[in-house]
């Protein structure tokens, strides 16, 4: 791939993944506990329910990255590299939420008994499916939106729960966390996706892969419990 040829598709992808999180917007600002949350009007069983929800797909997060490293070949070291620090990373997340969840109230025990809702079983096995694939580089699409909303959203409504409620800072650190260990992640992906190596074809796959996860992430806010 050329200079100019290799510019040309990262300067392309940028736009197209904007666009994706523009849409990623607009579905989130339709979202009944973010509307709430917005308005102020949000309470604490809302602030529950969302943690109970999330705990059951963020769970799954370092198994996805896991596998998605170990079907990258060789010709495809740097991703693979990058997948298994970043599963490194994330596999005691979940553990952050549960704490966050018991010192609001919550049951460990019935937490740990839960199950995805619907937009979460159909998140998560997008997830693992796409995984498997041979170099799936699409997930970086994944990353994109996933970090993203960690990096530019987690603070804010951290911060709106506590405002809204009365939060201590020790039940809401796993959205704290992620403001800054997902800006980490995301100056990771920018790396990747400016470095050079990624193709017109990895370019589609990327922006395909953001668009579903895009709207399966925020299916998973909509059918809360369901």
């Amino acid at each position: 791939m050329t200079t100019d040829t290799a510019t040309a598709t990262v300067d392309s992808l940028a736009d197209r993944l904007a666009a994706v999180w523009e849409e990623l917007e607009e579905h989130l600002s339709r979202v009944p506990i973010l509307q709430r949350l917005d308005a102020g009007t949000v309470t604490l069983c809302d602030y529950e329910r969302l943690l109970f929800n999330l705990r059951q797909q963020v769970v799954d997060g370092s198994p996805w990255i896991s596998r998605a490293a170990s079907n990258f070949d060789i010709a495809h070291f740097d991703l693979r590299a990058a997948a298994i620090k970043h599963a490194e990373e994330e596999h005691r997340d979940y553990l952050m939420l549960e704490r966050d969840y018991v010192a609001i109230g919550g049951s460990l025990a019935e937490l740990r008994a839960g199950r995805k809702n619907l937009g979460s079983e159909a998140l998560s096995g997008y997830m693992f499916t796409y995984a498997d694939r041979p170099n799936p580089t699409g997930l970086l699409g994944a990353m994109f939106i996933i970090e993203g909303l960690g990096a530019q959203r987690a603070a804010g409504w951290a911060a709106r729960f506590q405002e809204a409620l009365g939060l201590a800072d020790n039940q809401v650190n796993f959205m704290r966390y992620h403001e800054v260990a997902d800006g980490n992640h995301t100056g990771d992906l920018e790396a990747i996706l400016t470095s050079g190596i990624i193709t017109d074809e990895d370019a589609d796959e990327i922006v395909r892969c953001a668009q579903v996860v895009a709207r399966l992430y925020a299916l998973q806010l909509e059918e809360l419990d369901r």
